[in-house]
């Protein structure tokens, strides 16, 4: 399959509300087909290529993610390929005029739709060192999977489904309304045709159990705290076999010891002495994820002052740039001097001409902090 963005399959732009994506993926369903182009391969990869962009376009939570992460968002959360239920709204072109059952695979479509599974909801903690590197994660869950004894067929092992009596099989009840004939779905079997005798004795004839599933969890590199991850079709099994729902994965990032994130930037502070604030010092920082940068702080450097580490934050996907780590600095002040270390601090003093008997309060300028 075409690795083109799909924005430039349907021919729309970033900007297209869902109404024109609908429209396009339309024009291009009926305009290569293969019923329409018996034989054309290029038509057929067309028409193919056109339904993948739209499974992911036409629905806002894949779209979300496609704009964020790319394909490698959509893949590693299990968003390869497409949902046939999202094409129910094409029915009247793709199903009346062509097919719809043959056209997703699995036969003509079903008489009386079952409904879908249900969602399901989970939530993740993980580091910061994992939020910007990614991680795989192997998330364990209980969710409704077709029953082992009946494969879900929800008939008891042996025996098979009878006829409805109540439409002779076909799904439909026709009643007359003067000149006209209305068919509606058959309420007894639900638009099937076929009616359950000998239910399975395990889940009862639901076709469903409650069961442990252990899946792995692909987090992207650079999520942020709060986002919500989706994987299709990993929810609950539908009834009679129809989609199963989706599961939606809250991702937290734990608190970090040493660092702060401010988007694709880290913050931290360090402490140095009056002495390496005055006379400059050479400080080794750690880096997220493991090692240390050298950072010079200059001599006079003053409390709160703010340095720039180019290169040693998060990455950010869309850009593929490295974000910045900010190092605040915070001068200590001791306070348990020693006779000859306040002897040498009043000699300083002295020398600076600065008096410790009584000091007259100036207004100085505010913004001391500053970035370098």
């Amino acid at each position: 399959m075409s690795r083109r963005d799909y924005y430039d399959i349907l021919g729309v732009s970033r900007s297209a509300g869902p109404d024109e994506v609908k429209k396009s993926y339309r024009q291009m369903a009926l305009k290569y087909h293969p019923d329409r182009n018996p034989g054309d391969k290029t038509a057929e990869d067309n028409f193919k290529e056109a339904a993948e962009a739209y499974s992911v376009l036409g629905d806002p939570e894949k779209r979300a993610t496609y704009d964020r992460y790319g394909r490698d968002g959509l893949r590693g959360q299990s968003f390869s390929g497409f949902d046939a239920s999202m094409f129910e709204d094409f029915e009247d072109i793709l199903g009346n005029f062509f097919g719809f059952g043959d056209l997703f695979g699995g036969g003509r479509a079903r008489r009386g739709r079952a409904e879908r599974g249900r969602d399901l909801g989970l939530e993740v903690e993980i580091s910061l060192e994992e939020a910007a590197e990614g991680a795989e994660r192997e998330i364990a869950l209980s969710r409704s999977e077709p029953c082992p004894a009946c494969a879900g067929s929800r008939m008891k092992p042996g025996t098979r489904p009878s006829s409805c009596p109540a439409c002779g099989g076909h799904g439909q009840v026709r009643h007359s309304q003067g000149f006209f004939a209305v068919a509606r779905t058959c309420s007894r079997c639900g638009g099937s045709g076929e009616i359950i005798t000998a239910p399975c004795e395990e889940c009862r004839g639901t076709g469903r159990a409650s069961l442990k599933r252990n899946l792995k969890l692909r987090i992207p590199a650079g999520i942020e705290d709060g986002a919500r991850l989706r994987i299709a079709g990993e929810g609950e099994v539908g009834e009679r076999g129809s989609s199963r729902g989706d599961l939606y994965v809250l991702v937290h990032i734990a608190p970090h010891e040493v660092f702060e994130r401010q988007g694709h930037d880290l913050t931290c502070e360090i402490g140095i002495s009056v002495a390496q604030a005055a006379l400059g010092v050479t400080a080794e920082i750690p880096r997220l994820g493991g090692g240390r940068e050298t950072l010079k702080i200059p001599a006079g450097t003053q409390p709160g002052s703010v340095f720039r580490m180019k290169g040693c934050g998060l990455r950010d996907l869309d850009s593929r740039r490295l974000g910045d780590l900010y190092v605040k600095v915070q001068v200590h002040t001791p306070d348990d001097l020693s006779k000859e270390e306040r002897a040498l601090f009043h000699r300083l003093a002295e020398l600076r001409g600065e008096t410790l008997e009584r000091l007259a309060v100036t207004a100085e300028r505010k913004g001391r902090t500053s970035v370098h």
